[in-house]
């Protein structure tokens, strides 16, 4: 079992930090983009629907319980509304 790595995601914990964590994002993808694995909305999409369908493995693999208690509905209406917000 691995220790869990240091990064800002895990410091999620409200619909605030949430959307501060987009929008770093969103500026790391403008500062850096040519570094990303997937830099286009295609490939992101692609690659984020992968992660989550792997998720248990990965919390698995740092001794973690896949959250029962997340808001799936939340994220999934957020993600469908940003095709068509303004």
């Amino acid at each position: 079992m691995e220790q869990l790595p240091d990064h800002p995601a895990h410091g999620v914990d409200s619909r605030e930090a949430l959307v501060s964590h987009i929008l770093s994002l969103r500026d790391d993808l403008l500062e850096r983009g040519d570094e990303w694995e997937n830099p286009t909305l295609e490939r992101y999409l692609e690659a984020l629907a992968a992660w989550i369908e792997g998720s248990p493995g990965w919390h698995r693999c740092f001794g973690q319980e896949m959250p029962t208690d997340g808001d799936w509905t939340f994220f999934a209406r957020a993600l469908s509304a940003a095709v068509v917000y303004e």
